[in-house]
């Protein structure tokens, strides 16, 4: 059964279904596209598949030029319709495991989609989880749920994990060329799998197993976690000894070996670093340990959007004004440069935390022209127009987001007082003194 899907991927004439049409799905579908196969894409949101219909792209590094160009030479269809899981030969799951308000994994949507695959299996598919999650979770959430099906794992169906390793915005690295880790239930589950993904990717990196596959990808992420809550730390202890943290990063970065730089900033964002984690916290309970450095280094990140508020409101009270009824200017809705992604961004709780202050805020962002109704937050703003005039009039200037967009002499020159939790304002030379470091 492997062998007869693998000739079947190897010639090119197997089908490839992406379930989950966001930042970890599309780009998927592109490479896969491009690579010669034919992509059925599946999502339950409406308005990304009339989209998708019309070669209109609604991430912003992948013009929707690339998705005209799919969809007019038919290696691409996007639907709302799962009855059409049964069509693929292989199918990667692309879907949000976010944390609940309990910070415990939300398994919510893989559930779903296992349900949904589970009601339409057929013999020889392979069922792939891309989505980043706990060790454990392929065999113990998504393999019960499957062999409803009344097929078996290794004999009539494959299941691998194979986290996904997204980073938009990124130019040196893409979806094709990033090192893909694939980790199957089985012998022939990784086979399958790992000739699933050499079709379209550079490099594949075959693990034991799906545990092992799923612990690589929360190694990555809590390793960032760490050491971003590390130097966030420093950065208020330096900030009370007078010390300029990004100096000092910069400093030690001279240093050729035993020092990797991370740089601080208003919280954590993303889909990754700021949520799985947590997920491997909550896992270790099960086995009676405390992961006591991710734990620690989660409360540093969390409470790096207050540190930032109290900056801001000390150096307004320093002007003789209050927070309360202040006007703000956050400059930067995306959780990082040049991209247009806000999920978990710091600026939205920035935002929050300003408002429930009494603050009157505003935001600009080049890449994200209006808010939209996330999970958490649905701030229903849009993006204000940047001008000298406009600048002058807010109290103070929140630099959330170091966009590479800003001209950040223009902003220090008209703006009262700049709170820049980026250092993106390291090579202003004119009014330094408006500029308080947060």
């Amino acid at each position: 059964m492997a062998q007869k899907l693998i000739e079947k991927i190897r010639t090119g004439k197997a089908v490839i279904g992406v379930v989950g049409l966001g930042y970890v799905g599309l780009p998927l579908v592109r490479e896969f596209t491009r690579a010669g196969a034919k992509v059925i894409g599946f999502d339950v949101d409406a308005t990304k598949i009339k989209n998708l219909h019309a070669g209109r792209s609604y991430i912003e590094h992948i013009p929707s030029s690339v998705v005209a160009d799919m969809v007019r030479t038919k290696r691409f269809s996007a639907t709302l319709d799962f009855k059409r899981l049964s069509e693929p030969d292989c199918i990667l799951i692309c879907v949000p495991t976010p944390l609940t308000k309990m910070r415990e994994p939300d398994m919510t949507y893989v559930r779903s989609t296992a349900e949904a695959i589970s009601e339409r299996l057929r013999k020889g598919q392979l069922i792939v989880l891309e989505s980043t999650t706990y060790p454990g979770t392929t065999k113990e959430v998504m393999l019960p749920i499957l062999e409803k099906s009344g097929l078996k794992v290794g004999k009539d169906f494959f299941l691998a994990f194979s986290p996904e390793r997204e980073d938009p915005g990124r130019e040196d690295y893409s979806t094709k060329t990033i090192p893909k880790v694939v980790g199957g239930y089985d012998r022939d589950s990784l086979a399958s799998a790992v000739a699933c993904y050499e079709w379209a990717i550079d490099t594949v990196v075959p693990v034991s197993s799906c545990e092992a596959a799923e612990a690589s990808k929360i190694l990555e992420n809590t390793y960032r976690c760490v050491n971003i809550a590390l130097v966030n730390e420093l950065k208020m202890l330096f900030d009370r000894m007078g010390i300029d943290v990004w100096e000092v990063v910069r400093a030690a970065s001279t240093k050729p070996f035993g020092f990797t730089a991370f740089y601080p900033g208003p919280g954590l964002g993303g889909h990754c670093i700021p949520i799985d984690p947590f997920y491997l916290s909550w896992k270790a309970r099960q086995y009676g340990m405390a992961t006591r450095f991710i734990e620690l280094a989660g409360e540093v990140n969390v409470s790096m959007p207050e540190f930032v508020i109290n900056k801001l409101m000390y150096a307004l009270n320093w002007r003789e004004k209050a927070l309360k009824g202040a006007k703000v200017l956050v400059l930067g809705l995306a959780y990082k440069k040049d991209i247009d992604d806000v999920r978990e961004s710091p600026s939205l709780e920035l935002i929050k935390l300003l408002q429930y202050r009494g603050a009157k805020v505003d935001y600009n962002d080049p890449h994200v022209p209006r808010t939209h109704k996330m999970r958490e937050y649905d701030l229903k703003m849009t993006s204000k127009n940047i001008s000298a005039l406009m600048l002058k009039r807010y109290d103070v200037v929140l630099i959330a987001t170091d966009h590479s967009d800003y001209d950040y002499q223009f902003i220090v020159d008209n703006a009262q007082l700049v709170i820049d939790t980026r250092n993106a304002t390291k090579s202003v030379r004119r009014g330094r003194k408006k500029i308080v470091k947060a």
